[in-house]
């Protein structure tokens, strides 16, 4: 199979025309390997427009939903970028020269993704999620879903740092942009419909009252 030219497809097929007009964007995903994000017997389907596993219970979002969230967040060279259970939005944001640290929780996934966020230029840390690594960053971007954004998240974004994530409690989640603002208040707004799988314990919690 042809990667490159499938490469190249993904790129005119599925992002361009959904409205994601940064050039940048565009080529970050034409030079990055989105195989190597995952399952090496799932290579055949990076390109697919479609969730890819990379193992049991974790996905690599749809690449047009990257490019979308990533347009919403205006990353700009020289910017400190994490990206939570986000591979491959990791790499194409160290492609555009932001400095990115991609946290994973899961060893497996790390180990799988390692050779790809190197040759990109992102560092790799493994840790729980719901403790994002280091503060004060700019973006801070999810592939996968969220029930609510964790309160740790919105607090590890510096004043007018943003925040991507898609919420989602039902069939169809929200892709939201989470903005903090100079005096420490998050404001956000609403996104495109988008379904990628929920990351495992970040399901939302019932409330009860009496």
């Amino acid at each position: 199979m042809d990667l490159v030219s499938a490469r190249k497809a993904m790129v005119d097929s599925q992002v361009r025309t959904s409205d994601v007009t940064d050039i940048a964007i565009h080529k970050a995903m034409l030079e990055t390997r989105r195989e190597d994000f995952c399952a090496p017997d799932r290579a055949f389907a990076a390109y697919a427009d479609a969730v890819v596993p990379i193992i049991d219970g974790r996905f690599l979002m749809q690449a047009r939903e990257v490019g979308k969230l990533m347009q919403a967040l205006r990353p700009l060279p020289g910017e400190r970028a994490l990206a939570l259970a986000a591979p491959y939005a990791a790499a194409l944001m160290a492609r555009m020269g932001l400095q990115v640290v991609a946290q994973e929780s899961d060893g497996t996934v790390a180990a799988l993704v390692a050779d790809g966020l190197s040759d990109a230029g992102a560092e790799l840390v493994v840790a729980d999620l719901a403790t994002p690594a280091g503060s004060d960053w700019d973006i801070i971007i999810s592939e996968g879903a969220v029930g609510a954004v964790p309160d740790a998240w919105l607090k590890a974004m510096k004043p007018g740092g943003r925040l991507a994530v898609v919420e989602r409690d039902g069939p169809v989640g929200h892709a939201r942009l989470f903005v903090k603002a100079a005096s420490g208040v998050v404001s956000s707004r609403d996104l495109f419909d988008a379904t990628p799988p929920l990351l495992a314990s970040f399901e939302k919690r019932p409330t009860f009252s009496l």
